[in-house]
């Protein structure tokens, strides 16, 4: 939570925090990756089998991608869509590489070999480090083949798909514990869109027969917005079975300053999800609660948190899907993805997990050629946040001028103010406080008060990205890496801290 002072731009910003105000924890899911089957994500990004300039593994693993998922240290990874999954058969895509059937693919036009599949994926998360997320196909998908899935990934009875696994070379199961029942299916570009109504007796039914399966699992509910009527009728409809509730979100603007400033739109969603599922908890009309076998107080203690499990600055015009969307990220891209991590960070009592779309080629801070891999701008706030912002987040309150231009989206300006100061905060259980300040202004550099206490009993580590050496259009390629990391180190004397025009700067002290 940040709370805000709007100040004249002849005053001086200031920001204000102690390790001491606590206001949530930091779910380390929130730092999730998502590799779909679209454009060159796994095809030449995870998965590479004809590279011949030694950047696979015995797998045919892209092993400078892993590398940098474990820099990142993605503790989870959402697979295999996305739009993708609306016509997937998870059937054909284990066994022999040589049996395997070639599928037309609807979602991005193209075809499938399925030479990538359940399994494989397994073992690329399990050399990551990162737990596997499944999505099910609730497009043209049934019941009996999520059921089939889930028991092949998790069951060690001495039953048909299980037994599947094992002769498949996998002796134990995969113990796989995330789950979406399906996905954006309220859209008009998926293969069986459908109404809120009937989508959410489906997933009602659904989470019923997989915990039944399996209770251990946690189901993701098909979200839209956070915003959106369709949010408001599935949680309230459904929410017996689930754990989380999935809302989708990207953010592009050709300006800078409505750029940057866009992934506020996303907070504001997250305050209204919240609401929402606390309207659906004030709802006692589960099946559980009526037919008597769950009581008040545990319908009042299920309180399922937010999956933001896609979330970008994407703009559709300028990276197509489908043509692979393979984005170039420049500067003001690279401030707001650290805006959207301040607002995971702010809004960390309501998120249950967050998976950044994509990992690899898509939408991606990585991107592959077939002699390695460029660090895109977008890398490096995700690299910062995922290392030091972790632990407990605290409540700011920040003192700056605000942006009063055009927003997108429009409705954004006239439901918050636009501070050009973004700020969030955190305490590691190793007593480090780390303050990550994005100066969304493209000219100024901005003499800040700091809180009380910065530099007391440590020098400041300073971690700059962007700022006065790069311009607002400077971007990263394959010999040409512009942008990266800077580091220095500040006494805390003085209690003023100038942050550099257009930069994302991550502060740390020993409280």
């Amino acid at each position: 939570m940040t709370t805000f002072t709007r100040i004249s731009r002849s005053e001086s910003p200031a920001i204000y925090t102690s390790p001491g105000h606590v206001i949530s924890d930091i779910s380390p899911l929130i730092y999730g990756g998502f590799t779909e089957h679209m454009g060159r994500c796994i095809y030449g990004g995870l998965y590479d089998p004809e590279n011949k300039n030694g950047l696979i593994d015995k797998n045919g693993f892209r092993t400078d991608v892993i590398e940098c998922m474990k820099e990142l240290r993605v503790p989870v990874v959402r697979y295999p869509g996305g739009n993708f999954v609306a016509t997937y058969k998870w059937l054909d895509g284990v066994g022999p590489r040589e049996k395997r059937p070639k599928r037309p693919e609807l979602a991005w036009l193209g075809t499938e070999s399925n030479h990538f599949g359940t399994d494989e994926f397994m073992e690329w998360c399990r050399i990551v480090g990162a737990e596997p997320y499944l999505a099910l196909n609730m497009g043209t998908g049934t019941l009996e083949e999520a059921l089939a899935w889930l028991e092949y990934c998790n069951s060690d009875k001495n039953t048909y798909y299980a037994n599947l696994r094992r002769a498949n070379g996998h002796e134990k199961p995969y113990n796989v514990k995330y789950w979406a029942l399906g996905n954006e299916i309220w859209g008009p570009w998926q293969v069986e869109q459908d109404t809120m109504e009937h989508y959410a007796k489906k997933a009602h039914q659904w989470g019923k027969a997989l915990k039944l399966l399996d209770p251990s699992i946690k189901l993701i509910l098909c979200g839209k917005n956070g915003h959106s009527d369709w949010d408001r009728y599935v949680l309230q409809k459904s929410m017996r079975w689930i754990d989380m509730h999935s809302i989708h979100m990207y953010t592009f603007d050709k300006e800078h300053y409505a750029n940057a400033t866009s992934p506020l739109a996303a907070e504001r969603a997250i305050q209204i999800t919240s609401s929402l599922i606390d309207l659906a908890r004030c709802d006692f009309d589960y099946e559980g609660y009526m037919t008597g076998s769950i009581s008040t107080a545990a319908a009042h203690a299920h309180r399922p948190t937010i999956c933001f499990d896609e979330w970008n600055v994407w703009d559709p015009t300028r990276a197509p899907g489908d043509k692979g969307a393979e984005e170039l990220y420049d500067v003001s891209d690279m401030l707001a993805v650290a805006v959207w991590l301040n607002v995971f960070i702010r809004q960390s009592k309501h998120i249950g997990m967050a998976t950044v779309a994509q990992s690899v080629n898509v939408i991606s801070p990585l991107m592959t050629s077939s002699t390695g891999v460029v660090k895109q701008t977008t890398y490096w706030p995700l690299f910062l946040f995922s290392k030091f912002m972790r632990g407990k987040a605290l409540a700011t309150h920040v003192s700056a001028e605000t942006y009063s231009g055009r927003t997108f989206p429009e409705w954004l300006a006239s439901t918050r103010e636009l501070p050009l100061l973004d700020v969030s905060a955190a305490v590691s259980d190793d007593g480090w406080v780390n303050l990550a300040v994005v100066n969304i202004d493209e000219e100024r550099d901005l003499e800040t008060s700091m809180p009380e206490g910065v530099g007391k009993n440590s020098e400041v580590q300073v971690y700059v990205v962007g700022g006065k050496e790069n311009g607002i259009r400077d971007y990263n390629t394959q010999g040409s890496e512009k942008v990266s990391i800077r580091e220095s180190r500040w006494n805390g004397r003085g209690a003023k801290f100038i942050f550099e025009r257009r930069s994302f700067t991550l502060l740390r002290w020993k409280k």
